[in-house]
């Protein structure tokens, strides 16, 4: 059984007065039409009467019938209005000035009108709106129960249609979805309640009031959270089709990890130094995303050099040998070498070769193909090329000796016995992948699983 969450009647309750308080301060139909005619118009005069005398007895019969302005002194002379005495606005003093100048005849108006700070003058008109407005209120209360069971009716609705979990993971790909389009479904109704509640009590006027600020304070939140919007839209588009799945190994532009959850801002990567990395949705996104995982076959490549004398195909075919021998290394593809460079003093090899990742590590693989193939090449006696530096030694002697006589060469000192090799420890013959990182990853998620939107039933690019 759906529930409303605490206090959520209450709320909607509140909001419903306070919405009938504002239709109440709304004055009636016919005080909205204050003024006598549209601007512009004139005030017709009786005729037979002296210009300025009509004018002044016009204006001054038109004040007495409004209270606000009964105490303002009208005079007229030539087509100039001067209006004096006091009244308890400035409002009062406008609409005293506007009056005037609609009349014909009437050529310019001086207003000379100062506000009383009387106590009747200012009170009184407080008082009376106020005795209007619970008059109003009394009379209208039915409207305003009907209005508010309405109000509340259509929320209830769209509260109740939005909790229906079952429905929205059923239209939704994902939860996340499911939740973002339950939430829209559920502010619709309460626009579409205020809709209905101001169409009722007759305050549509208030509804374009309403959108325009609504619209002014979008368009300024929207500037000041750009970030964050393009953050949770790129989080919609990155669960609906997914370029990773949790538990792969990745490299997104320069962060490389292992993928434990995409939240509503951000993917979280377990660095391989086990750290926590979160990187914004809108980076992943639109950045250059390396899967390791989604293809477990992976090729190492390094590089040996031989000296400049020695046969690079012999040297070749032994590396490739040494490689073949591993257990490790696949069949097919089967590995490769070739010549990679012509150096000065050394030839420079680059071998290749496959593993699977599912059950080796890449790095342990990599580097016990670099040993084999080095041991082999020196167990066959080819020559690693080292540094090689040429020293020159001017000798005045050997420039006197005569042209034809060469100097005997020194012996090349025999090449020193390469030490015997210790025995290896299985520990570092083992190529088994460390599943350390994916352990760790897999606690976490355990742990808050709900905040995840990866999803395997989604699509994957």
């Amino acid at each position: 059984m759906i529930q409303l969450p605490s206090g959520g009647l209450v709320r909607i309750a509140f909001l419903a007065l306070f919405l009938a308080f504002l239709v109440a301060l709304l004055p009636p139909a016919e005080a909205l039409t204050v003024q006598d005619a549209e601007p512009g118009t004139a005030i017709a005069l009786e005729s037979g009467t002296a210009q300025d005398e009509a004018i002044a007895a016009r204006i001054d019969a038109i004040f007495q019938e409004i209270p606000a302005l009964a105490a303002v002194e009208v005079t007229v002379r030539n087509g100039v209005v001067v209006l004096a005495g006091g009244v308890g606005s400035e409002a009062a003093s406008e609409r005293a000035n506007a009056i005037a100048e609609r009349v014909a005849g009437v050529v310019t108006v001086e207003n000379r009108i100062e506000r009383t700070l009387d106590i009747e003058g200012n009170v009184s008109p407080f008082v009376d709106d106020t005795r209007a407005f619970m008059n109003r209120l009394a009379r209208s209360w039915p409207v305003y129960v009907i209005v508010l069971v309405v109000f509340c009716l259509v929320i209830l609705a769209g509260h109740l249609f939005a909790s229906w979990t079952a429905f929205w993971d059923r239209v939704a790909p994902n939860p996340f979805l499911a939740r973002l389009l339950s939430q829209t479904v559920r502010v619709a109704f309460i626009v579409l309640a205020v809709v209905i509640a101001l169409a009722l009590l007759g305050a549509m006027a208030l509804l374009g009031t309403f959108a325009g600020l609504v619209g002014i304070i979008g368009l300024a939140l929207g500037f000041a959270v750009r970030d964050t919007i393009e953050n949770y839209i790129a989080s919609i588009l990155l669960s609906v089709r997914q370029p990773f799945r949790a538990r792969e190994h990745v490299v997104i532009n320069e962060h490389e990890g292992i993928v434990v959850r995409l939240t509503s801002r951000a993917t979280v990567l377990m660095t391989l130094d086990g750290n926590h990395l979160r990187i914004p949705n809108a980076e992943v996104f639109k950045g250059v995303i390396l899967n390791y995982t989604r293809n477990p076959e992976r090729r190492f490549a390094f590089e040996l050099g031989v000296d400049g004398e020695d046969d690079p195909i012999a040297a070749m075919d032994a590396g490739l040998r040494a490689i073949r021998e591993l257990d490790f290394v696949l069949t097919d593809p089967p590995p490769n070498a070739v010549i990679r460079k012509v150096g000065d003093s050394s030839i420079v090899l680059s071998f290749t070769g496959w593993v699977d990742q599912t059950h080796s590590d890449f790095l342990k693989a990599r580097s016990l193909a670099i040993r084999a193939a080095k041991t082999v090449l020196e167990d066959e006696g080819f020559t690693l090329p080292e540094p090689i530096y040429r020293l020159r030694f001017d000798d005045p002697v050997a420039k006197a000796l005569p042209t034809g006589k060469v100097s005997a060469e020194p012996a090349k000192s025999p090449k020193p016995a390469r030490p015997k090799a210790a025995p290896v420890q299985p520990e570092a013959l083992d190529v088994a992948p460390d599943r350390y990182l994916e352990r760790k990853v897999s606690e976490e998620r355990a742990e808050q699983e709900s905040e995840d939107l990866l999803d395997r039933d989604n699509p994957v690019e």
